[in-house]
């Protein structure tokens, strides 16, 4: 099974600093991928934006408050309201994490990582059926970064990713950042996590930055995208093709200029690669 829309090409995460220079459609962005929650309410100033930027750019959804992961039951209210925005604006694809953010009914506001069992991928599958049943759209998937593991885990995090999409026929958003914050922190190989997840599953590509100033390197998304993240970006699109890539800052936001700059820089990894495969 291949990913279900060819790529858009190399974008930005929209953020409320950038509205005003966004409008006037800089072209040297080729779409957008918004904060699902940022924009599930009713009415209101983050709308009127998003509209109007909708006129411009193809857009993308992302969440963090799906909760897929959870031992809780799916949020019905939440479902609605995505479901309400995705038939508003049209998005290319509608993403969240794989990962549990709450349990009981209490909502942590992080992103944990689940155990890595035929138990996990079970429950996961169903819950990513239902979803998308829901939605009536296929629902894309982000590896989270981590900092701990489980000792009752019975395959590496990219086998479970793997076997996730494939069961509930749903597609990957690899965030290579994560890849490579979590190959430091638990001692793996990030070439050998890329080369191990379907490629056919991959819809989108997230870079970003992290903190590596303690003993542990933290997911951050306040920094630019660092040398050695470049370079497995470059080993991802040689193992990939043309994936939709974006940057993904979260914190500490810069200048859109210096966003593009960045942007700019994924193009030039990318483009030699994708032309020797053509």
């Amino acid at each position: 099974m291949s990913r279900t829309t060819p790529s858009l090409g190399f974008g930005l995460g929209l953020r409320v600093e950038h509205y005003d220079e966004m409008l006037a459609g800089d072209p040297t962005v080729d779409w957008l991928e918004i904060l699902s929650e940022n924009y599930m309410v009713e009415g209101g100033k983050p709308l009127h934006y998003l509209h109007r930027l909708r006129e411009r750019f193809p857009m993308v959804m992302h969440g963090v408050s799906l909760n897929i992961g959870s031992v809780d039951p799916l949020n019905p209210d939440y479902l609605k309201a995505l479901k309400r925005l995705a038939d508003s604006i049209e998005p290319a694809w509608i993403s969240d994490h794989l990962c549990w953010t709450g349990v009981d009914g209490a909502q942590l506001h992080d992103l944990m990582p689940l155990v890595h069992t035929e138990d996990a991928i079970a429950h996961v599958v169903d819950r990513v059926r239902r979803v998308q049943d829901f939605l009536g759209r296929r629902l894309v998937l982000e590896n989270v970064s981590s900092y701990v593991s489980y000792r009752q885990s019975e395959m590496p995090e990219w086998e479970f990713l793997g076997a996730i999409a494939e069961r509930a026929d749903c597609l990957l958003l690899l965030d290579v950042n994560n890849v490579y914050v979590s190959g430091r922190n638990h001692g793996f190989d990030p070439r050998v996590y890329i080369d191990g997840v379907p490629a056919g599953r991959v819809q989108q590509i997230h870079l970003a930055g992290h903190d590596d100033s303690g003993p542990v390197i933290i997911d951050t998304h306040d920094a630019p995208v660092c040398e050695a993240v470049w370079d497995l970006y470059a080993h991802a699109m040689r193992r990939l093709g043309p994936v939709s890539t974006m940057i993904e800052r979260d914190d500490r936001i810069p200048p859109l200029g210096d966003l593009l700059i960045e942007l700019d820089r994924a193009r030039s990894v990318a483009a030699p690669i994708l032309r020797a495969a053509a």
